[in-house]
C-alpha cells in the first residue's frame, strides 16, 4: 500500500463475504460476475468513474470481468483463477481446503507450526513463494483472516465452477497478468493458457513468486501495478 499510495490515490477492498465485509445481500450466489458487479457498484457509490483495478486469485477473475464489462480503465490480474481445467480446479480446492483446516486449527498446533520457519514451509508454503521469510505474526494474521471468513464455504465451490471465456471482448481494455513462478496452487503452466486465451495483453512472470505474489516481492509488484496503471 505505501508503495502504490506514494503515486496513486489507493482504494482497497474486502471482497464480499471476506475481511470486514458482509455477504452479498439477499442471499445472492458470489459468482465472479456477482462480485464484479457488487465490487462496481461499491465504487459507483463513491462517485468514482472508471478506476484502474488489480486483483490476485479470485480477484484476478473479478478484474478480467470488470474489464470485460468496459467499466475499468485497466485491469492487472496476479495468478487469477479461471483459466485451470477441471483436474486442476479440483485439486486448488481440494489444498485451498487443506489451508483452510490448518487455519481454523490455529489455536493449537498450527500457530506453534508457523514460529519456525520449517513450520511455515509445511503450512503456507502452499501460498507464498518464500514461506520462510515470511514474519510468524503475519502469517498468523493472514491465517486468522482466512479462518475468520463467513463467505468462505459459499464462494470456495463456485468460484471453481469459473472457467475464463472470450477473450477478444477484452481487447478494448489495457490488460496485464502477473503469474508467479512459484505459484503451487495455481500452477505456472495456466499462464500459458492465459496468453492463449489474451494475446494482446501485457503477461509479466514475477520471478520466485508464489500464489500470493504481493508478500514475496511487494516492490516488484508495485511496479508492475504502477507501470500497468500508467
Amino acid at each position: 500500500m505505501p508503495l502504490l499510495a506514494a503515486e496513486r490515490d489507493v482504494l482497497a477492498i474486502d471482497l464480499p463475504g471476506f475481511g470486514e465485509s458482509p455477504l452479498l445481500a439477499g442471499g445472492e450466489k458470489p459468482t465472479v460476475a456477482a462480485l464484479a458487479r457488487a465490487v462496481a457498484g461499491w465504487w459507483g457509490e463513491l462517485g468514482i468513474e472508471r478506476p484502474h483495478v488489480a486483483g490476485n486469485s479470485l480477484g484476478g477473475g473479478i478484474a478480467l470481468e470488470l474489464a470485460r464489462a468496459g467499466v475499468v480503465a485497466s485491469a492487472t490480474a496476479l495468478s487469477p483463477i479461471g483459466f485451470w481445467n477441471d483436474v486442476e480446479s479440483r485439486y486448488s480446492r481440494t489444498m485451498l481446503r487443506v489451508t483452510h483446516l490448518a487455519a481454523t486449527g490455529l489455536g493449537g498446533p498450527t500457530r506453534r507450526l508457523v514460529r519456525t520457519p520449517l513450520g511455515r514451509e509445511l503450512t503456507v508454503g502452499l501460498m507464498y513463494g518464500r514461506p520462510r521469510r515470511r514474519e510468524a505474526a503475519e502469517v498468523i494474521e493472514d491465517l486468522d483472516q482466512l479462518a475468520r471468513a463467513p463467505g468462505w464455504h459459499a464462494t470456495l465451490p463456485i468460484a471453481r465452477e469459473y472457467f475464463f471465456r472470450d477473450g477478444e471482448q477484452l481487447r478494448d481494455v489495457p490488460v496485464t497478468i502477473g503469474w508467479g513462478t512459484r505459484d503451487r496452487l495455481l500452477i505456472p503452466r495456466q499462464a500459458q493458457r492465459a496468453r492463449s486465451a489474451l494475446p494482446y495483453a501485457r503477461h509479466v512472470p514475477l520471478p520466485g513468486g508464489g500464489h500470493i505474489p504481493m508478500s514475496d516481492d511487494p516492490e516488484g509488484v508495485a511496479a508492475l501495478l504502477l507501470t500497468a496503471s500508467s
